[in-house]
């Protein structure tokens, strides 16, 4: 989501086509692990609810997907992170890209399951991706700036005629 909220406020068109295209990606990331979670909790029984420490979060969902992270904490709109200046939002891009590739590196050291891993590896090296054209997006934002503008300030906010 925070991808394609970010390509409103991008001012150069080739960036918020990275933008979408990698949001678009997301969404299906996203559908895939809500797969893989309820394939792991179909059918568990009251005993392997229990033993797996699944009980705190049956309680409230049962084995609805909610999307939380590990730590139980909610999906929010914090998570977003716009701020409407392309640098600063690229930066945050190419930080949760890695915050999502660490993520799975993690799970890959927790599972040993090969029906969890594959798709895990697969989602992990999409990150990696990610992390790459997010990086070359940032290029293609920094070649806009003024050459005199030490500071790599963003100035596309503040030129006339912002509409596209």
């Amino acid at each position: 989501m925070r991808y394609l909220h970010q390509r409103y406020s991008m001012p150069y068109g080739e960036v918020r086509g990275t933008l979408t295209d990698i949001g678009t990606e997301e969404l299906a990331h996203m559908e895939i692990i809500s797969a893989i979670l309820f394939q792991l909790t179909q059918g568990m029984s009251e005993k392997e609810i229990k033993a797996s420490g699944f009980d705190t979060y049956f309680v409230d969902h049962t084995a609805g997907i909610y999307p939380q992270f590990a730590s139980g904490t909610p999906f929010s709109a914090e998570t977003f992170a716009v701020t409407g200046d392309a640098i600063a939002d690229l930066n945050e891009d190419l930080a949760a890209e890695q915050k999502a590739r660490l993520s799975y590196d993690n799970i890959l050291r927790l599972v040993d399951d090969p029906d969890v891993r594959d798709p895990i590896k697969f989602l992990r090296e999409r990150e990696i991706v990610h992390f790459q054209r997010f990086g070359e997006a940032l290029s293609i934002v920094n070649e806009h700036l003024d050459a005199k503008n030490f500071y790599a300030f963003n100035p596309s906010f503040d030129k006339p005629n912002r509409c596209r």
